[in-house]
């Protein structure tokens, strides 16, 4: 009897994953959104014009460009979470976006690895550093309220990301992309501040 024992446990399926954010998931979710939010209005504040839309090199971002990348970023994974949420909740979610939050945490904060910006999120250069502290709070606000109060199955939502890598994410992980995305750039800043040339 005890030879028929292990194929058949190994024929049970096993249990679904609870698609819901964890509290800990939570607190670690707040607790980004929190630091990224200081230390971008820190990389912000205090700057001059002159520093604002000085560039290391023509091809090159200012301190102004990465600041207004950040917030059409942060504006359009906010949609984009939003977008998933809309969407019917995904039987395979789990096989689609496994590893992909370990991936994110990985990568993007530390900067690590090379991307280029959808031509959306290319930053023009027009916002004044008042725009961009406006706006970016305002996004704030609304993304903190959706991180502190949802009790939705975020996990198994998905909307489709153009890096073939992350395609797709559930709307947890394009929760967490938002402020580890803005850590990643808060580093980009102070590379283009400790630039020979940058104006004092």
């Amino acid at each position: 009897m005890r030879r028929y024992l292990i194929p058949l446990l190994f024929a049970l399926p096993l249990a679904a994953a609870d698609p819901h954010m964890t509290a800990a998931e939570r607190t670690k979710v707040l607790g980004w959104l929190d630091e990224s939010q200081k230390e971008f209005l820190a990389a912000i504040d205090n700057v001059s014009d002159a520093q604002w839309k000085w560039k290391p090199a023509p091809q090159r971002w200012s301190v102004g460009e990465v600041a207004e990348h950040v917030v059409l970023a942060e504006r359009g994974l906010f949609i984009n979470l939003k977008a998933a949420m809309a969407a019917p909740a995904a039987e395979d979610w789990e096989q689609k976006t496994r590893g992909k939050t370990e991936m994110i945490e990985m990568v993007m904060a530390p900067r690590l690895g090379k991307a280029t910006s959808p031509e959306p999120l290319v930053p023009g250069g027009k916002m004044s550093q008042v725009q961009v502290r406006a706006q970016f709070l305002g996004q704030r606000a609304e993304m903190l309220k959706f991180a502190q109060e949802t009790d939705a199955a975020l996990k198994e939502h998905l909307a489709k990301h153009p890096m073939p890598m992350f395609d797709p994410l559930n709307a947890y992980q394009w929760l967490i992309y938002a402020p580890l995305h803005t850590m990643r750039h808060d580093k980009q800043i102070a590379e283009v501040k400790a630039t020979p040339g940058y104006p004092q």
